[in-house]
């Protein structure tokens, strides 16, 4: 049975997936051919001793990344499998994206740097361990967000965040993935110069007008948490997202903002405007339609205004530990 076709109050439950389910897993090889080679080895052991059929596509061309989701999809639902995402938060967008419009099941096996959708769902970091869930894991309703048709589980933003995730990636190239080198390029970014967005933002039937170097939208419980914003946490399980936009302010006030909310407190911090939402339109004052930059998960892409956030009006089946498994699991 797929997940479109079930109850509501089998939603609430989880969905119990056929016992012989085959998984189709899509992973992106830009993470390097070793990590490759070992989620093979990983998948052949722990599937293959339960018996389990997979395939598992590598995708060596990331242009190609979201093609091969959707040629993957439709496999996995004419056999009614399950399409896997192997791959840290920008590629299981796209993987996922695939399976939302196809309808079919999803899960994860968290390969990147931070796995802020994966944590947020209880679902280990471990390759084994995340291995060995895709065998008994029921599929539970997940909250899903679109910019215009982009979607995202994670966040999407414009202004000074894209460019962020920009010089992070030149930073990575260099240095190397890791957590170290995305904080460090974020700070020297942050030093820069950087000019602020006038945008007008439809809500609810008014518009307002901000001033601000980025409107960064939410919509993952963890990273709210993390940066200090726990009613906008809870928010999110109401069925809405999180608008955040720092008030105009100069560079070091850009930092220490940032540093508060490294440490958890950025709901203290007046320099800080934030709502939650259903949908909201963004528009330029100008009323000139143009294209901008839009990050959503860590990828980069330019969209034409207006842009419309949203959350999605169904949602993506996410194979994850029962509720209370998942929040002990969350780190």
């Amino acid at each position: 049975m797929t997940p479109t076709a079930v109850s509501a109050a089998s939603c609430a439950e989880g969905i119990t997936l056929a016992a012989d389910a085959p998984f189709f897993i899509v992973m992106n090889a830009g993470s390097g051919r070793r990590q490759s080679d070992a989620t093979r080895t990983v998948l052949e052991r722990e599937l293959g001793a339960a018996g389990r059929r997979f395939e598992l596509r590598v995708v060596d061309d990331p242009h190609r990344l979201a093609d091969v989701a959707r040629e993957t999809a439709a496999a996995a639902c004419a056999q009614d499998g399950v399409l896997v995402g192997a791959g840290g938060d920008g590629t299981l967008c796209t993987v996922a994206h695939a399976a939302h419009d196809a309808g079919c099941p999803f899960a994860v096996l968290p390969r990147g740097t931070f796995n802020y959708f994966s944590r947020d769902h209880g679902i280990p970091a471990d390759l084994e361990r995340s291995t060995q869930l895709l065998l008994h894991a029921r599929a539970y309703p997940v909250q899903v967000g679109f910019v215009n048709g982009r979607m995202f589980l994670v966040n999407a933003s414009l202004g000074l965040y894209p460019k962020l995730l920009e010089d992070r990636e030149i930073y990575k190239r260099q240095f190397g993935r890791s957590r170290l080198v995305a904080l460090w390029s974020a700070l020297f970014t942050m030093l820069k110069r950087h000019r602020h967005l006038r945008l007008h933002i439809d809500h609810e039937g008014s518009t307002t007008e901000i001033r601000s170097s980025t409107l960064f939208v939410g919509n993952n419980r963890l990273q709210m948490e993390q940066i200090g914003m726990p009613d906008e946490a809870r928010a999110l399980e109401q069925g809405l997202l999180v608008a955040i936009a720092p008030r105009p302010v100069g560079r070091l006030m850009h930092l220490w903002l940032s540093l508060h909310g490294a440490a958890g407190r950025l709901s203290d911090s007046d320099h800080v405007v934030s709502f939650t939402f259903g949908h909201i339109t963004v528009t330029h004052p100008s009323k000139k339609r143009r294209w901008v930059k839009i990050a959503t998960d860590g990828e980069i892409a330019k969209l034409r205004m207006p842009l419309e956030f949203r959350v999605s009006d169904r949602p993506l089946f996410l194979l994850k530990p029962e509720p209370t498994v998942a929040e002990a699991n969350r780190s």
